[in-house]
């Protein structure tokens, strides 16, 4: 659900400041989609593929005992342990089919980019015919 929300957010908005300064990049000069990932420095590309192998063999581990997934930091979340067995079982349904939703939407929104290269919002205003008054 992230993955889709920051694809839409970062169509019109940018962050300030330097991606890159060796490679003189800026937040500003990144293209929108999928060609962001050619601009972005291989060292780059790099520290992000480092990072997320990080927690998934440093920081995320599987407790013993624990549902397959589970990968809580410690602490009780959400005061999980007040459910009963079946409302967890129903909460981790819905979580997981609102998961499964939530790929399907970010792929939707890369495929529509990958078949005619052009991000999914248009950054220009609608014509006249199309806005809503």
């Amino acid at each position: 659900m992230l993955a889709v929300a920051g694809h839409l957010v970062q169509q019109n908005f940018r962050l300030p400041g330097m991606l890159s300064t060796s490679a003189d990049l800026s937040f500003a000069d990144m293209p929108n989609g999928l060609a962001a990932l050619s601009k972005i420095p291989a060292l780059g590309l790099f520290q992000i593929i480092a990072f997320i192998g990080f927690l998934e063999i440093g920081v995320m581990k599987q407790k013993e005992g624990s549902f397959p997934g589970d990968m809580t930091l410690g602490g009780e979340p959400y005061a999980w342990t007040k459910f009963s067995d079946e409302v967890k079982e129903q909460k981790r349904a819905i979580e997981l089919n609102n998961g499964r939703a939530a790929q399907m939407g970010i792929l939707g929104l890369m495929m529509h980019e990958a078949v005619n290269n052009h991000p999914y919002i248009i950054n220009v205003p609608p014509p006249a015919t199309y806005l809503l008054i």
